[in-house]
């Protein structure tokens, strides 16, 4: 009986550990996500035209067209995405003070698991 106490001990631990690991994962992925958005929110109040945004968009998914199995893929596509979108001429000739007035300035989104 202590015996199989001790397995059970063991196997919540892993799963515990397991748990805390896909925890720090989705922090990052939403970490991304909520930069990612910042980033759009930004080119959206620079009137961005919808081509632009499409342009950026297929560029992303043309670069990350090889789907690897595995949540990796999908944290892949975001940092892509954050890349062309940091990348954008809109963004870079942006002045640095208004760039951080307006990300003060924007809701957060809270994502509550």
């Amino acid at each position: 009986e202590l015996q199989q106490k001790v397995e059970e001990t063991e196997l919540l631990k892993m799963e515990l550990q397991m748990l805390e690991t896909e925890r720090v994962r989705l922090s990052l992925v939403e970490e991304k996500l909520m930069d990612v958005l910042q980033l759009l929110q930004q080119l959206r109040d620079l009137n961005i035209s919808k081509r632009a945004l499409g342009k950026i968009l297929l560029s992303t998914l043309e670069s990350c067209r090889d789907p690897q199995p595995g949540k990796a893929h999908v944290f892949k596509v975001l940092d892509m995405l954050y890349q062309e979108l940091t990348a954008c001429e809109l963004l870079q000739s942006q002045p640095m003070e208004k760039a951080q007035s307006r990300q003060s300035l924007s809701n957060p989104l809270v994502i509550s698991c």
